[in-house]
């Protein structure tokens, strides 16, 4: 569950430079908040994957 958990960290990041760049308008937050995105995006098709991948060894 390593992917999962590094996904919940990444939001979590994403949500706190989210909220100070919103609130505050700390430009650098707004950056950090779209690095976070990404590598969301990214941890999310990786995610996606093994979960495909543990469903199909599954059904063998």
């Amino acid at each position: 569950m390593a992917i999962h958990d590094e996904l919940v960290s990444q939001f979590e990041t994403y949500l706190a430079e989210n909220k100070r760049f919103e609130e505050k308008g700390i430009k650098i937050s707004g950056s950090r908040a779209r690095k976070a995105l990404s590598e969301v995006a990214k941890l999310c098709k990786e995610r996606r994957k093994e979960i495909q991948d543990a469903k199909t060894g599954a059904e063998d």
